[in-house]
C-alpha cells in the first residue's frame, strides 16, 4: 500500500476546514478505503470532537514523533465506520513539538497503513501550516464567498504552488440566496478570482452545527446537502476528477418566485 496524502488547509481559520476534513475521511471510509484523519493542530486540537471521539484519545502525534507508541497504538478506529482513524493532535504540546521532518519520517509509516491520509491544516502559514504539508502529495484549499477568506485562500494557493503541491478549491458555507440577490460572491466569481479547478461546492447546512455538536459524521445523513456535497468530493479525489459538480441552487418556490416578479410578496 502507497497511500496519498492530502492536506486540507485555508489559511484563514473559521471556515469549516476541520468538518470538511472529517467529513471527506468518513466519506472516502465508506466508499471502502482504509483512511486516516491527521489533526495538526497541536495545542487547539477539534479534529477529535467533530468525530466523536475526544473520549477515546490515548496517544497523539507527538507521542509518535517521540516514540512512546506506534502509529496504530495512537489511530483510533471509528466504530460507526469501517476502515476511518483518528490521529489526534496533542493538547498540551505547542506547534515547535513537531518540524517537517518529524512529518516526513511518520508518513512513510502512514502511507503503509492507509489509501489516504488527511491532514488537518492548523490556520496560519506559519510552523503548523509547514508541518502540515511537509508530505502532502496534494491539498485541498477551504475558502468560503467571503473577501478575507478569498484573499487568505489566495495566499496559501501561492505557498503550496511554490512547495509544487497541486492544490483544488473547496468553497464552502454557500447561501444560494444571497447569491441570488447579489449579497454573496458567486461560486464563479471565486472562482476567477483564484485561479485554480474546483474540487466541490458545498451549501451552507443547520445539520452541520447538529452533526458536530453529536459527533455524527454530516455524510451518514442522508437528507443533508451538505453531507451530499462532500460524499461527491470524495469521489472526486478517489479517481472521478470529472463527476460533475452540482450548484447549490435557492430553494425559492416557482410561485413565490413568480409573485415577486409581478409585485406579490413585497
Amino acid at each position: 500500500m502507497n497511500g496519498k496524502i492530502i492536506v486540507i488547509s485555508s489559511g484563514k481559520g473559521g471556515v469549516g476546514k476541520t468538518t470538511a476534513t472529517a467529513s471527506i475521511g468518513a466519506a472516502l471510509a465508506m466508499d471502502g478505503k482504509r483512511v486516516a484523519v491527521v489533526d495538526m493542530d497541536i495545542g487547539l486540537r477539534n479534529l477529535d470532537v467533530v468525530m466523536g471521539l475526544e473520549n477515546r484519545i490515548v496517544y497523539n502525534i507527538v507521542d509518535i514523533v517521540r516514540g512512546k507508541c506506534k502509529v496504530k497504538q495512537a489511530a483510533i478506529k471509528d466504530r460507526r465506520i469501517d476502515n476511518l482513524f483518528l490521529i489526534p493532535a496533542s493538547q498540551s504540546d505547542n506547534k515547535d513539538a513537531l518540524n517537517p521532518q518529524d512529518i516526513m519520517r511518520i508518513s512513510k509509516e502512514l502511507r503503509k497503513a492507509f489509501d489516504f491520509i488527511l491532514m488537518d491544516c492548523p490556520a496560519g502559514i506559519e510552523r503548523g501550516f509547514e508541518n502540515a504539508v511537509a508530505a502532502a502529495d496534494e491539498a485541498v484549499v477551504v475558502c468560503t464567498p467571503e473577501v478575507s477568506s478569498i484573499r487568505d485562500a489566495d495566499r496559501v494557493i501561492g505557498l503550496l504552488s511554490a512547495k509544487g503541491i497541486p492544490s483544488k478549491l473547496l468553497i464552502n458555507r454557500i447561501v444560494p440566496a444571497m447569491v441570488n440577490r447579489g449579497d454573496m460572491l458567486s461560486h464563479q466569481d471565486v472562482v476567477d478570482v483564484l485561479s485554480i479547478d474546483l474540487v466541490g461546492l458545498v451549501e451552507a447546512d443547520d445539520q452541520v452545527v447538529i452533526s458536530t455538536n453529536s459527533g455524527k459524521p454530516i455524510v451518514m445523513q442522508e437528507d443533508s446537502r451538505a453531507g451530499q456535497a462532500f460524499k461527491r468530493i470524495a469521489m472526486r479525489l478517489n479517481g472521478q476528477p470529472d463527476l460533475p459538480i452540482q450548484v447549490p441552487k435557492s430553494s425559492q418556490s416557482f410561485w413565490k418566485k413568480f409573485g415577486s416578479k409581478i409585485g406579490f410578496g413585497k
